[in-house]
Formats: C-alpha cells, structure tokens, sequence
C-alpha cells in the first residue's frame, strides 16, 4: 500500500479555503499546526484529516471568533452541545451587535436630516406646573430610545386595571441625576381623578406644583439635542439651576399622529434661582 503523502501548503489552501498567508498566521499563534515542516525550505505541509479541523477554523472566523477563541472552541468539535453553546452565545453577541448598529446608522440619518434642515427654535418660558394626580410606571429601560417600551408596559397595565384616565397631558419623568448611557431610570406618567386606585406595576401619585423652564419644540423627538441646547443657554443665562428630575410633556406624540413633523413636546426643568456670586482671581 503506497504511503499517504502530505499536502502542500498551496494544495491544503485551496481544499480549506483559507489562505497560505492565514495558514501561516495560525500556525504562528498554535491554533492549526502543520503536519510537518521542511527543515531547511521550511514549507509546510498538511494531512488530509486536518482539512476537516481548517474548515471549522473558516467557519468561526467568519462568525466573528477571535484567534483566542477559536483556539479556546477547537477542543470542542468532538463535543456538539459545548460547541453549539457556544455558537449560541456568539449570535447572541452578533444580534446585539446588529442592533447597535442599527441605532448608530438612525443617528446618522437623523443628523443628515437635521444639517438638511433649518434649525428648530424652541420657545422657552418660566412658569410653574400645577400639582397633578397621575397613574405612573417607573422602569428601567435599555436606553432612551427605548421610552416607548415603557409606555407600552404602563399602557397594558392600565387598559389591564381598567384605570379610567382624566383630561390633561401626559408625561415621563428621567429620575437619573446625570446622562445614563444604559439602564435609564425613566417613569411615563397619565393623569386620573381623584378617585382612581392602581396595583403593582402602576402607583397612583401627586406630581408636585414645581417652577419650571419649558421648551417647546414642534416636531420630531430628533430634535432634543438642539432644544435641550436653547434650553442650556436660556438657564445658563438667567442665573437659574435644576432643582428636581428633568421631564417631558407630550401635547401632540405617537399616540395622536403618525407624522413627526406635527408632534408637539415640552421639555421641562424644575428650576430655582441662584445667587451668581463674583469670581475671586487670586493676584499673582
């Protein structure tokens, strides 16, 4: 019986479809080791029964395994309910990959929108919102474009409890002290009657009577980074500071049409005035 002979590097490249450059690199960091390697030309040389090893290393590459990982998965293809778990972590990742990228390419086309469009004036006034009884559902969401999952979770509770809801505008309230990146402290907000009674998830309660700086901006809610830019400017400016959570009043939302040009909302700051004092400028 004639001797099974290894394949050359360029053969074994073309059979795995991987190239003699990636072959090199994974012979480099130990995860695909030649048969064998001429001492003195150094070529390498590969055995047949390797092809099937090559093809899984292809295989996790182009799902986005690391080098490390697939060094770390390559013990595993003799056990297919470890490699499939770990198959599954790895979409997982890449579905919430997706979806990262998704937000990102929606922020790009908001921002070519609004350098296509003229600048939102917001008009901004102080005044003081009156005390309000409202239904509430406070929650944790993802992020701040996720605001309508918290509507969507209070809006079933409420049509599930059969709260009846009162004239008057509805809200949500961002109890985070800074800007959140993730896990947004959030509370979406109805008005009732004096009379109406809730059960977990939902509370009933007294939004306070509070001075506020309101902005109120028509349009789509892309249009917060400019209001909330005004907004800046005019408290900056009129010696005044936050003095409780920032929160949003929805005159015209989803809820009352399907164009965002003709949304219309209110973003409120609770404010107090503050004493400007001078600065000291040590001599030097």
């Amino acid at each position: 019986m004639a001797e099974t002979r290894l394949l050359r590097i360029g053969e074994f490249s073309t059979l795995t479809r991987l190239s003699a450059r990636m072959l090199r690199y994974y012979d480099a960091n130990g995860v695909l080791t030649p048969a064998a390697t001429d001492d003195v030309t150094g070529h390498r040389f590969y055995a047949a029964s390797q092809v099937r090893e090559a093809t899984l290393i292809r295989q996790l590459r182009d799902v986005g395994f690391s080098v490390s990982a697939i060094a770390a998965l390559l013990p595993l293809r003799e056990n297919p309910e470890a490699l499939g778990r770990a198959l599954a972590v790895q979409r997982d990742q890449l579905i919430a990959d997706a979806e990262a990228a998704r937000r990102r390419i929606a922020e790009i086309d908001r921002l070519i929108s609004q350098t296509n469009r003229r600048a939102i004036m917001a008009e901004i006034t102080v005044t003081t919102h009156p005390a309000q009884r409202v239904v509430a559902l406070r929650t944790t969401i993802d992020t701040y474009a996720d605001e309508h999952k918290a509507w969507i979770a209070a809006m079933e509770a409420i049509r599930a409890q059969g709260i009846p809801l009162a004239s008057g505008l509805c809200g949500a309230t961002f109890h985070d002290l800074e800007y959140r990146e993730a896990d947004v402290d959030i509370e979406v907000w109805e008005p009732v009657g004096s009379d109406a009674v809730a059960a977990d998830p939902l509370t009933i309660r007294e939004l306070p009577e509070q001075k506020v700086a309101v902005a109120t901006f028509r349009g789509g809610y892309d249009q917060f980074g400019p209001v909330n830019e005004q907004l800046a400017e005019y408290i900056t400016s009129s010696g005044l500071e936050f003095a409780g959570p920032m929160y949003n009043r929805y005159i015209v939302g989803p809820a009352d049409t399907q164009n965002t040009d003709e949304y219309v909302t209110e973003v409120c700051v609770p404010v107090a005035h503050i004493w400007m004092m001078p600065l000291r400028v040590a001599a030097i």
